[in-house]
Parts: C-alpha cells; sequence; structure tokens
C-alpha cells in the first residue's frame, strides 16, 4: 500500500478547498478532454487515483453521492464527515484518521484542502480494496471494487448495499457536474455488474409498518422513545446535511441520539422510515412528542439535492401522514426544523421550495395569497381557476377593472388585460402569456433589493422571477442563494449588467414583461 510522505499535497492542491458544485445533469456522454491548470478538480481525481490505484470514475462517483462534490468549506456533515469525499471522525467510523495515517497528512488538511480530502478518499478505499484482497488485476475491473465501496460508508448490511448501490448507479448513468469556475467534473456512462458478494443478500427489501411506499430500517432504539406524550399535530421538514445512506446509518448509530421518522433520497424519492409514527423521534427538540420528522438527503446551502422527485417524493408522504393524524396542510403544521420552538438549526434553508412543496402537499402554504404559484400558465378568454383569479387580483389592484375576482376570464377581465397591455407596451392580444404575468406579477414600488433583503417586495420579485425565467423561484420573501441566482440568471438573458441587486434597470425590464 503506497503511503504519501507528510505535507507534499499542500502546494499542488490548496487552490481546491473553495470548490463548490451549482449544477449537475446525468448525461451518458463521454468524459470531457484530459485536465489542465484550470481544471484543478479533475486534477486531483487524477492524481489521487493514480497514487492510489483506484479508478478515477469510481473516485468520483463516491465523492458525487456523498456530496454532489461539494466540500462546504470543510464544515461538517450530520454525522461528523468532512470535504468532498466526506471523510468521518465519529465513534464508529474513522475513515478520516485512517486517511490521515495513510496520507501522512494532519486530519486537519484533509478536512480543509480539497485536494488532500480526494487524496485521501482513494487511499482509504485502496486500504480496503487491500483488506478484501484485490490483486492488481481485480483493481483495474470497476465491478471488484463493490464490497470496497460498501465498506467506506463505515455502514453494514443492508444500509452499506444502498450506499454502493447509489455509487454504481451513477457509473451507470453518468455524471456531469459544474463546479464553481466553470469546471466539469465527469463520469462516463457504461455498463457495470458489480459484484456483491455477500451483500447481494442485503438488500434493504422490508416495507415500512405505517407508509406502505416505504422501505422500513429500524433507528438504534437509543435514538428514539417509545410512545407519545403528546398528541401529533405537525410534521417538521429537515435537511440532513449528508447523504440517505449515511444519514440512515447515523440513526443506527447509538451514539449519534438523533433520528426521524422518515428519509428521502434525493435521486429517486425513495422513502425509508426508521421510527414508527406512534414513536417519539428525537428531531427537533421541544417539537419532538407532537410531531413527525421528514430528513431530506443533501445539504442546505446546495440546491442541486432538493429535486423535483424528491419533493413530489416527501409531499406524497406528508399528505398521507396529514390525512392520517388530522393534521391541517398549511404553514402553521407543516414546518421547518428552524420553525420548531427552542431550535437552533436553520433547515430547510432558503433553498428549500416551500411554494412547490405546499401547492404538492395540497394545502394553502405560502401560496395562500393566490399570487404565488409553482409555474404560470397562459390565461386568456374562457380559462378558469385560481390563476386567473390572479390575475384579476393584480389588475384590480393596479386600477384596471377586470370585474369580479371570480377566476372565471370574461369580457370584463380581457379588456382590463388588453388596456394593461396597451399601457406597457406588450402587444394587445387579450391573452396573459409569460410576458405579461412578468409586467403583471412585478408591477408596483421599486425599492433596491439584494442579499439579505426580506419582505413583499422580495415575494413579488420572486413571483416575476418565476414568470419570467420559466422555472419555479421559492415565494419565501428572503433573498438568499436560490433568489440571488434567479436574479443574475435574468439579468444576463435580458444582457443586463450582472451584479444580483435588483435596482433600477433590473424593475425596468421585469415590468416592462422582458
Amino acid at each position: 500500500m503506497p503511503r504519501r510522505p507528510a505535507g507534499h499535497t499542500r502546494g499542488r492542491a490548496a487552490v481546491l478547498a473553495s470548490l463548490t458544485v451549482t449544477a449537475l445533469v446525468v448525461t451518458g456522454h463521454p468524459a470531457g478532454a484530459a485536465p489542465t491548470d484550470t481544471d484543478p478538480m479533475n486534477r486531483a481525481f487524477e492524481q489521487a487515483a493514480e497514487e492510489y490505484g483506484v479508478p478515477r470514475d469510481l473516485l468520483a462517483a463516491v465523492g458525487y453521492g456523498e456530496t454532489h462534490l461539494n466540500g462546504h468549506s470543510g464544515r461538517p456533515s450530520q454525522d461528523n464527515g468532512y470535504g468532498v469525499m466526506h471523510l468521518v471522525s465519529n465513534p464508529v467510523n474513522h475513515s478520516l484518521e485512517q486517511a490521515a495515517a495513510l496520507t501522512g497528512e494532519s486530519t486537519a488538511e484533509l478536512r480543509e484542502d480539497t485536494g488532500t480530502n480526494i487524496l485521501g478518499g482513494a487511499a482509504v478505499l485502496r486500504s480496503h480494496a487491500d483488506a478484501l484482497g484485490l490483486d492488481t488485476a481485480e483493481r483495474a475491473d470497476i465491478d471488484a471494487w463493490y464490497p470496497a465501496v460498501a465498506r467506506y460508508s463505515g455502514a453494514d448490511g443492508a444500509v452499506a448495499a444502498l450506499y454502493a448501490d447509489t455509487v454504481y448507479t451513477l457509473l451507470a448513468q453518468g455524471l456531469r457536474a459544474a463546479v464553481a469556475g466553470g469546471e466539469l467534473v465527469t463520469v462516463t456512462s457504461r455498463p457495470v455488474s458489480p459484484e456483491k458478494g455477500p451483500l447481494a443478500k442485503a438488500d434493504a427489501t422490508a416495507k415500512s409498518p405505517d407508509y406502505p411506499a416505504a422501505l422500513w430500517v429500524a433507528a438504534n432504539s437509543a435514538n428514539f422513545a417509545a410512545g407519545r406524550t403528546a398528541t401529533v399535530d405537525k410534521v417538521v421538514i429537515h435537511v440532513a446535511q449528508g447523504s440517505y445512506a449515511g444519514t440512515i446509518s447515523w440513526f443506527q448509530n447509538a451514539t449519534s441520539k438523533v433520528s426521524s421518522h422518515y428519509v428521502v433520497r434525493s435521486s429517486d424519492g425513495q422513502i425509508t422510515q426508521m421510527v414508527r409514527d406512534s414513536d417519539t423521534a428525537y428531531h427537533a427538540k421541544s417539537a419532538n412528542a407532537s410531531s413527525l420528522g421528514i430528513e431530506h438527503e443533501g445539504f442546505v446551502d446546495d440546491p442541486t439535492w432538493f429535486t423535483d422527485t424528491m419533493y413530489r417524493s416527501s409531499a406524497a408522504l406528508t399528505a398521507y401522514l396529514c390525512d392520517r393524524y388530522g393534521i391541517p396542510k398549511d404553514r402553521s403544521h407543516v414546518i421547518g426544523h428552524s420553525e420548531a420552538p427552542g431550535n437552533d438549526h436553520t433547515d430547510p434553508g432558503a433553498n428549500w421550495n416551500w411554494t412547490y412543496y405546499m401547492q404538492l402537499v395540497g394545502g394553502s402554504g405560502t401560496g395562500a395569497d393566490g399570487l404565488s404559484f409553482p409555474s404560470y400558465t397562459t390565461q386568456r378568454t374562457g380559462s378558469t381557476g385560481t390563476q386567473v383569479k390572479a390575475v384579476q387580483t393584480l389588475l384590480n389592484k393596479q386600477g384596471y377593472e377586470a370585474g369580479t375576482e371570480d377566476g372565471v376570464f370574461g369580457a370584463k377581465t380581457e379588456s382590463a388585460v388588453r388596456l394593461f397591455q396597451t399601457a406597457r407596451d406588450l402587444g394587445s392580444d387579450g391573452a396573459v402569456g409569460p410576458k405579461t404575468w412578468t409586467a403583471l406579477l412585478s408591477a408596483g414600488t421599486t425599492p433596491t433589493l439584494g442579499a439579505g433583503a426580506s419582505g413583499e417586495p422580495v415575494k413579488r420579485l420572486q413571483r416575476a422571477l418565476t414568470a419570467a425565467l420559466g422555472r419555479t423561484v421559492a415565494v419565501d420573501g428572503a433573498f438568499g442563494a436560490n433568489t440571488d441566482k434567479a436574479v443574475r440568471d435574468y439579468q444576463s438573458t435580458r444582457k443586463l449588467s450582472v451584479d444580483g441587486s435588483v435596482g433600477p434597470d433590473t424593475w425596468e425590464a421585469l415590468q416592462s414583461g422582458r
């Protein structure tokens, strides 16, 4: 087993410490050109793979499955894992300390420097391969690495198999991850047939006793209390600060003293129940006794984890729980961890799309204002429904007489639309399409808005951006990272100055329907 001299990594990889993934597209295309000086993360994967004899694509797939290749600036995950490769230091998993012993690097460098962290991940994977007796020929076969990948998880049995299956799914699908600075980390899709050995019989197939669509993996009995001391009257939404398999494993760890009732996977919405609904999971302090907790795979600061599939699967679960236990489907009873009394957590954070989620759940949510929707569809004479009512409300508020706000697009509403369009030079066709929606939703005062702003003007901006960009921008009244990105995307596509600040020029463009 190669051993890396202490201190050798620092010079060549220090520039990697702050790399962050901003997007993922699963693709079947081959990997891009050979890495250059402008591709530091690719270089780190290539060099670590070469030094420790680990297939480069396997190493990248493990990193993506753990963190979406986001080192989170050296901050730990829920189970005290660090960096792109999620090197862990807790009572049952010591991969961080193992990496330090194998590479000669300090634990601080392994936590904080992305290149060193990737090197450490490769060293740990290779050590597992050596312990399993993989020879040179077997190490050249990516399918032979399955048991080593399972060991890398720090879990056992079904959870370890779940972890390794995720990595091999990524290898089969391929991936294309864009990191900060425009660098692309790619993995070529390929047929896979992993050699699972004893883990072939370790699939998690037990079914949830409370939610038919979920699997069942019990949390450690030290991490929840049997029974309830209060009536269940709310659902608490969490973000795990870790991967799906890692979260399940952590809730099985007796030293963690935490759990939730359900865990939801990002890629396909798979759900695993870990605590019975009738028992008290340790997830939200003072709200534990009266709530059901749902953890979502991912990290608060990285919206790439919050897939449409995850939202839909989780919302279906929440709707089921609300119906079963008589919980109102509104934002007073479906809350974030940060909203539970006495809690100091920030999840699910500004990147969680509450408007969309609550509409999927079927409650009013933040869409109770009647103006906020995950998308805005064209409305015209003969249309009916809540979006027509929104059009009428907006027109009447701006002084264009749309008539009774009854959700029926009749002659009076059409006349008001045409007058509004004429005043904004939008072309007077009487139909409310993307441009008219954008102008209507953004109409009003034009205060300068930027990161940290909050309140109704931010909600108005978020609605208008949803219509203008054709994608959902969470309407939560908080100008966070997701809104900042949407503003910059809008400014870029409209050839405005791209600064993330909503000043006169950006407001003018929105209010003219651009």
